[in-house]
């Protein structure tokens, strides 16, 4: 079973997609020959489903070897790849000098993503010279691609004026495109802007929208941070927050 090209070098990503949702075994070994067959796209999908372990054994370490094979290519998506798994020890050792310089090339062929992990290791000093200055322009780019995460980042800098003028209106359009664009941190900090304006019920169905889609170490902090809100609806629903951060760590 082989996957449809729409050129020799590039797979049928919408047909990739199909495959892996309804037969995710099939789409495994497809996309294991379409990668031996140095198609780029193949073995970044390769590595990502080694990552994940979805239709095949999962295997970090193949993963890792398959995002460097790509980005070798010169897939910029496969450089970010392989600085998250330098960063974090995935398949190997943890390397956050060499990660740096994988999220860097993904950053200078202007990958969101690749700016926003590129920004986190400068704005900590993890595997580079700590630089919030470049950090923040990261985060502006990447935020300026659509990047969900980054523009809730770069509203943060805006309305504490940290490395830049401070602008709070700014800020707040940062926030609302953050949220509207799905990020839970973003959907958190647009609710404060709301219920600081007195728009209770609006801030209440974004508060919701971010206890849905939170992780553990988002609700760690936002639950308690309800809890010393003002209004009493926000109050009531910290205690939703620590049931749903009660679930996710038994799960995990």
């Amino acid at each position: 079973m082989t996957f449809a090209l729409r050129n020799r070098q590039e797979l049928d990503s919408q047909q990739f997609a199909q495959m892996l949702e309804h037969s995710p075994a099939k789409a495994a070994q497809a996309l294991v020959a379409a990668a031996g067959q140095d198609i780029v796209e193949a073995q970044l999908l390769l590595g990502q489903i080694l990552l994940d372990g979805r239709g095949i054994e999962k295997d970090p370490a193949l993963a890792r070897r398959w995002f460097a094979i790509a980005a070798s290519r010169g897939s910029a998506m496969a450089d970010n790849m392989l600085g998250r798994c330098l960063e974090h020890g995935w398949g190997g050792e943890v390397d956050q000098a060499l990660a740096a310089r994988h999220y860097a090339r993904a950053a200078q062929a202007r990958l969101d993503w690749g700016l926003y992990n590129y920004a986190n290791l400068l704005a900590t000093g993890r595997g580079v010279a700590e630089d919030p200055v470049t950090a923040l322009s990261c985060y502006r780019q990447a935020a300026e691609l659509g990047h969900a995460k980054s523009m809730n980042l770069l509203g943060r800098y805006l309305e504490e004026g940290v490395h830049c003028p401070r602008d709070v209106p700014g800020a707040q359009r940062w926030y609302q495109r953050s949220a509207e664009a799905g990020d839970f941190r973003g959907q958190f900090s647009h609710a404060g802007v709301l219920a600081a304006q007195g728009q209770t019920q609006e801030a209440l169905v974004w508060l919701q929208r971010a206890l849905e889609g939170g992780n553990v170490n988002f609700l760690r902090v936002a639950g308690p941070a309800l809890e010393q809100a003002e209004q009493p609806e926000f109050r009531k629903l910290s205690a939703a927050y620590q049931a749903r951060l009660a679930h996710l760590t038994a799960a995990a």
